[in-house]
Formats: structure tokens, C-alpha cells, sequence
């Protein structure tokens, strides 16, 4: 029995955000039904569907919303739900008939997510964009890169995940928190471009503040200084180094062997100080391998971690004694998070074929055998 055991999900195909948002509702026990297109179009959901970790625990139903019984379908669905999520341009929902107001007058306990880009408003509002736009816009994108170089693109963690899965299943939770004590549902706006810009709440202070640089890579943490950065090791692999408070710093030098170095010690935030300070841990991490770094600074409070691979993840002793990740169907992936001591979430085995629980939850809608065979042979349902 999980957190959200109960609850029902419909959650439109898309790609990006919504999926792993579905994923993590169906990890906390909701019941999560995917409506997919009867034919595939270039969501990228058709391709090796049993390799894909954020369908694990779903059913699907693959309709066809272009014809007004397909569209009857998916709002009978509505009218049993607690959530719909949506990840489409603004106004499309619309066009197919599946806009809040009309799933809300079928249902007014509704809680309808909405997962753009830029937003259900504004200029750029119906302009095509993907995770490195909207951080572009934000800020984010700027503050990341090394001096003298482009911005680098985080791979696609800030935008699509971070400032769109979390926000949106932050919204949808606090929607149905709300609904407990209104009885109404209400539609969440949640945009890349705006979540993005929430995690740069601290950056905007220290901006304003006048304790940040807009220049990339000449702030103590975005890799300007020498005492958080990556630094290579003798065979061409990498050390995270993280040592930002004096201890944990004293305890970096301590096990470098570089604890004498005076200027080392005394002028660790001296900034004039960092380029040469950047020269020294970097001839001494070039001295020994990874694995042999991470046996020195093992137990310590150094703050220094091996770089690893996804491949080598599971492997790591501490994330293999919290089950971080798991083996599910046969498949390595992130287990659920976060964790909940009563109601722990489950990574289902199961991952989700398109249209593979049509027949079901048409049965579950009250269709005959006969008419769902009729709908099949029209094409309407897969």
C-alpha cells in the first residue's frame, strides 16, 4: 500500500517530464492508465517500450482522440480520475475535446496538470522549444561551463526534470492536499522555464547580494575554485572534490598530502590564490589512480568522491547497501524516491506496451466483448 494507493491517474503520452512524473506517482501505489496514439507519432514511447524504466507500473490504452468516440473514451476515464497529466502545447488539449473545462465539467474533483515549456501564457507560450531553451532563458544555462568557454548544457536534468517533473508533481500533490479540504479540482500550470528559474532562487540572492559572479567558472561553486572541481587521476579517470568548509578542506589537503603548503592552508577563499592552488591538487591527483584516491579519502570527511560511470553506479558499496538502484524486469534503474517508512513505494517489474491494457480497461468502462472488438476493427482503439 503506497502513498497514493487509490489514486487515479490518466497520463497523456509524451515524452520528457510527464512520463517520469507518471513513473513516480505509479511508484507511490497510484493507479496510472497512459493514453496512447493508435498510431505512434514520434513520441519516441514505440521504441524498445521494455526498456524503458518510466513505464514501469502503468497500463495503456492507445485511442484514437482524432474521432469523438475515441475522445467519449478518454473523457469516461476522466470521470473516474483524480489526476490528468498532459504534456502538449497550450490549446491542444483544447482542439481534441480533453480540455480542463471539459474534463472539469465532467468531473469537478479534477486535479489537471499541465506540462509546457514556457507556459500555458506569454509570447513565447506557443513556440516549439526543448530543455536547453528554457534554461537558456533562466539563467541556468549562463552559470555553467568553464572560463573562457560556452555555457555547457546539464544534460537535460535542469529544464525537463527538475524544473518540470518535480514542479508538476509538487503542484499535482498540493492540488489534491487542497481538494481534501475543498472538494474541487484545479488545474496546475507547471512550466520548465518557471521551475528552472525557482532552482536559481539561491544563485538570484547571492546575485543581488553581490557574492556572485556572472562570469562562468570564477565563483567558489561552479568549478572556479580549486576546492570544488574534478580533478583527473593518473588513468585518465576523475575525483569530485567538494571541500568547501575549513575542516572539510584541512581534511582534502590532509590526505593529499599537501596539509604543509602554506598557502594552501590560509588562503583556501582567497581567490587570487586559486589558479596555483588549481596547479597543485592537480599535479597530486594526477599521481595515483582513482580507485586508489578513493581508498585514501574512504571515511573521511574530505568531501571527495570517485566520478563514476552510470554503468558502474549500482556497484558503488554505499548506493548497492541502499537499493538506489535496482534490478526490476530484468532491468537496472533508479529505485523510487523518495522513501516512505509506513508506505514504502515499489519499482513494479512491469513496464507498459502501447495499447496492451485496452481490452481491460474498456471491459473496466463497461464495454461488451462485441463493442470493444468493433472499436478494434475501426481502428479507433488499439
Amino acid at each position: 500500500m503506497g502513498t497514493l494507493t487509490g489514486v487515479r491517474v490518466i497520463e497523456m503520452a509524451a515524452i520528457g517530464p510527464v512520463p517520469l512524473c507518471g513513473m513516480m506517482l505509479a511508484d507511490m501505489g497510484a493507479d496510472v492508465v497512459r493514453i496512447d496514439r493508435v498510431t505512434p507519432g514520434g513520441l519516441g514511447l514505440e521504441m524498445e517500450e521494455e526498456l524503458q524504466p518510466a513505464g514501469r507500473g502503468k497500463q495503456s490504452i492507445a485511442l484514437d482522440l482524432k474521432d469523438k468516440q475515441g475522445v467519449e473514451i478518454a473523457l469516461r476515464l476522466v470521470e473516474r480520475a483524480d489526476v490528468l497529466l498532459e504534456g502538449f502545447r497550450p490549446g491542444v488539449m483544447e482542439r481534441l475535446g480533453l480540455g480542463p473545462d471539459v474534463c472539469q465539467e465532467r468531473n469537478a474533483r479534477l486535479v489537471y496538470g499541465r506540462m509546457t515549456g514556457w507556459g500555458q501564457q506569454g509570447p513565447w507560450a506557443h513556440t516549439a522549444g526543448h530543455d536547453i531553451n528554457y534554461i537558456a532563458l533562466t539563467g541556468a544555462l549562463h552559470s555553467i561551463g568553464t572560463p573562457g568557454g560556452p555555457p555547457v548544457p546539464p544534460l537535460n536534468l535542469v529544464g525537463d526534470y527538475g524544473g518540470g517533473t518535480l514542479y508538476l508533481a509538487v503542484g499535482v500533490l498540493a492540488a489534491l492536499v487542497e481538494r481534501s479540504r475543498s472538494g474541487q479540482g484545479q488545474v496546475v500550470d507547471a512550466a520548465m522555464v518557471d521551475g528552472a528559474t525557482s532552482l536559481m532562487t539561491q544563485f538570484f540572492g547571492m546575485l543581488a547580494a553581490k557574492r556572485w559572479s556572472e562570469e562562468r567558472g570564477a565563483n567558489p561553486i561552479d568549478g572556479g575554485s580549486h576546492f570544488y572541481c574534478v580533478y583527473e587521476t593518473a588513468d585518465g579517470e576523475y575525483m569530485a572534490v567538494g571541500a568547501i568548509e575549513p575542516k572539510f578542506y584541512e581534511a582534502l589537503l590532509t590526505g593529499l598530502g599537501l596539509a604543509a603548503d602554506a598557502e594552501l592552508s590560509t588562503r583556501q577563499m582567497d581567490p587570487a590564490t586559486w589558479s596555483r592552488s588549481r596547479r597543485k591538487l592537480t599535479e597530486a591527483f594526477r599521481s595515483r589512480t582513482r580507485a586508489e584516491w578513493t581508498a585514501v579519502f574512504e571515511g573521511t570527511d574530505a568531501c571527495v568522491a570517485p566520478v563514476l560511470r552510470p554503468s558502474e553506479a549500482p556497484a558503488h558499496p554505499h548506493l548497492s547497501a541502499r537499493g538506489t538502484l535496482v534490478t526490476a524486469g530484468g532491468l537496472v534503474q533508479p529505485a523510487p524516491a523518495p522513501r516512505f517508512d509506513r508506505t514504502p513505494s515499489q519499482a513494479s517489474p512491469r513496464r507498459v506496451r502501447t495499447g496492451e491494457h485496452s481490452a481491460a480497461i474498456l471491459r473496466g468502462l463497461g464495454f461488451t466483448a462485441e463493442e470493444a472488438a468493433d472499436l478494434a476493427r475501426r481502428k479507433l482503439v488499439q
